[in-house]
């Protein structure tokens, strides 16, 4: 899952290390985390530099749409996510009926964000978010995100051993940044605990669930390759340009097979003289709240629908 933009204070020389924790032993004290689990989690830390040196220094993406596509969207994954997708057809089908979201969206993110779970990380995620609120720069971000992370140890939902993820926070198979669990991750196994790193039941039953949380419209797709009169006018593309079916076939665009209310966006993720598509509401919004750059949301669900079909 996306990291969400959070203001960066201006640089400053960190704390002592061991006093700011002994602070955060006492911000989680008064939020009503248990001392055994704080004691557990926030001792014998030390800071992690090659955290900071990630947060410091991410990579801006200069790919064009047809070089992100064929990296994210390649036929290699494709034909990896086909036999999981056989695998689990039955248990997505459970979900998709219970949560109202499309197995294919699911499969999408699955393969995205952890590269069907081979993929999760190595950073211990609690160590990781006591180095970036320690350091600074987005404490405002990251103290609430490690809150978080430790009322989940809390819960018993899993160990701050074996809570592993992203550098920035971000963890198990479908990558939920520690607010987002704490919305959105269900127990559909029935095991009294949420995993989102081993039980499949709760990885699928916990992103559908955000979906849906986030918009997600069982009758609505996530959207569709698009053609275009030679006379479209560029300037209506964006996600932000959001028109009715009816309002589209007034500007020349035929939108088949979806209710005259329904809104739609064109988007061209390559500029105006690559492909286009078509972008639902809401079920396209729900996939942007995971992750809003239109190339990630595209390529979860041409890769959804390339799996599935």
């Amino acid at each position: 899952m996306a990291l969400a933009a959070a203001p960066a204070s201006a640089a400053a020389s960190p704390p002592d290390f061991d006093a700011y924790v002994a602070s955060l032993k006492a911000d989680a004290r008064r939020i009503g985390i248990s001392a055994a689990t704080v004691e557990r989690a926030l001792s014998g830390l030390h800071p992690n530099h090659r955290v900071i040196e990630l947060d410091r220094n991410q990579p801006e993406s200069k790919l064009t749409w047809q070089q992100y596509k064929s990296r994210l969207v390649s036929a290699d994954r494709i034909a990896r996510g086909r036999p999981l997708y056989r695998k689990y057809q039955t248990l997505l089908a459970r979900v998709s009926e219970r949560y109202g979201v499309a197995p294919g969206v699911i499969m999408g993110i699955w393969a995205l964000e952890s590269d069907y779970g081979v993929q999760m990380g190595g950073f211990k995620v609690i160590d990781c978010l006591v180095t970036l609120c320690w350091e600074g720069r987005r404490r405002a971000y990251f103290h609430p995100q490690l809150m978080d992370a430790l009322k989940i140890v809390d819960h018993g939902d899993i160990p701050p051993e074996r809570m592993i993820g992203s550098w920035a926070g971000a963890m198990g198979q479908t990558q939920f940044m520690p607010d987002v669990f704490i919305k959105y991750a269900v127990d559909y196994s029935g095991t009294g605990k949420r995993d989102i790193w081993t039980d499949m039941p709760d990885v699928f039953a916990s992103t559908a669930n955000c979906l849906a949380g986030e918009g997600w419209k069982p009758n609505i797709p996530w959207g569709r390759a698009a053609n275009l009169p030679a006379t479209f006018d560029v300037n209506l593309a964006g996600h932000t340009n959001k028109r009715s079916v009816a309002d589209w076939r007034r500007h020349g665009v035929i939108v088949d097979g979806l209710p005259d209310a329904t809104i739609v966006s064109v988007v061209l993720p390559g500029g105006p003289a690559d492909e286009a598509y078509f972008a639902f509401y809401p079920s396209y919004r729900a996939i942007r709240a995971y992750n809003p750059p239109d190339k990630y949301c595209l390529s979860v669900g041409l890769l959804g629908d390339a799996i599935c079909a």
